[in-house]
């Protein structure tokens, strides 16, 4: 595919893939090594694992009518954003190593652009979620009143904003005519790209720390004022409940996107000793173990989605052994 495109001059529009990577110096073997067996194992099985739980949340969540509310709806298209991530790695997995020399240009930013997307569809969901909870708790409900349509709304433009983000370098925010101005890590990404990235998601990071912070000291100072044995402070604990619930959602997804996201903010400035390769892998691997967080934390923190979880859980059980 790449053969078939004529240069530009200063572009280098039918160069290879492994040109590219020789040229910011991040070599690809041709051969299998050990670790590199090692890191499609240990990655295949983690997208397998994000893949079933991920289909088990959005199953639990169209299952039980408690269900059934906009903060849920949320919830739940964020672990349609960690499937889509599952599938996307479970791509990678096939197209990494040295399968990467083979890649045509084309396929190597579809394989980006998968991951791109994933990444920004989880982050502007957690956004709507940090917003819905801002606007519910402080209008003193455990819900909010925004209509089904409206929230699907919001789902579809959560998407297509992930979309374009996703395909911005393939429409031409890359280095193929600029190699001096290519990423390490990825090495057809340009590094203006990379910092555009990188801070972009660090400061939707930031911000929704701060809300999420301003909303624990409203809900913790209204607590104060109120009697423990009042049915509105049980309906407080229920929205405190959730509210941790979510924080954690929240806590766990910078802790693991992070520091990759860091490593990448350091290559798109240039930072030649930071050695940004040393870590590459770690951090992809801590990243992708994200999307399989969230339904461990709803196993332990909500009890009418555990309950959920058993009973689809018992269901395939009862189909499988009818089936035999």
């Amino acid at each position: 595919m790449d053969i078939l495109t004529d240069d530009i001059e200063g572009c280098y529009y039918n160069r290879t893939v492994d040109f590219f990577y020789e040229k910011s110096g991040k070599n690809i073997s041709d051969h299998w090594r050990s670790r590199d067996y090692a890191i499609v194992s240990l990655g295949m099985t983690v997208c397998f694992i994000v893949i079933f739980s991920n289909l088990l949340v959005m199953g639990a969540i169209f299952k039980n009518r408690r269900f059934h509310y906009p903060i849920y709806y949320l919830l739940g298209n964020l672990a349609l954003a960690d499937l889509f991530a599952g599938v996307s790695y479970l791509h990678l997995m096939f197209h990494t190593g040295p399968w990467t020399i083979k890649l045509s240009k084309y396929q190597w930013f579809v394989r980006q652009g998968l991951i791109d997307t994933s990444l920004i569809a989880s982050v502007l969901n957690l956004m709507a979620v940090a917003l819905e909870r801002h606007q519910t708790i402080f209008n003193m409900q455990l819900h909010s009143k925004m209509s089904t349509r409206c929230v699907f709304i919001i789902i579809m433009c959560i998407w297509l904003v992930a979309i374009v983000m996703g395909l911005v370098p393939t429409m031409g925010w890359h280095c193929l005519c600029d190699l001096e101005n290519c990423s390490t890590m990825a090495p057809m990404f340009s590094r203006s790209y990379l910092v555009f990235w990188g801070v972009l998601n660090l400061l939707t990071f930031f911000i929704m720390v701060a809300v999420y912070t301003r909303i624990f000291v409203y809900v913790k100072r209204t607590n104060k004022q109120m009697s423990k044995h009042t049915t509105q402070m049980r309906h407080k604990e229920t929205v405190f409940n959730l509210m941790k619930t979510v924080s954690m959602i929240l806590g766990c997804f910078v802790f693991c996107w992070t520091p990759g996201l860091v490593i990448l903010l350091l290559d798109g400035m240039g930072c030649d000793a930071c050695e940004v390769l040393r870590f590459e892998k770690y951090f992809l691997v801590l990243a992708e173990c994200n999307s399989f967080f969230n339904p461990i934390i709803y196993s332990f923190r909500d009890t009418d989605m555990r309950r959920t979880f058993k009973e689809i859980l018992c269901c395939l059980c009862l189909r499988g052994s009818h089936g035999k």
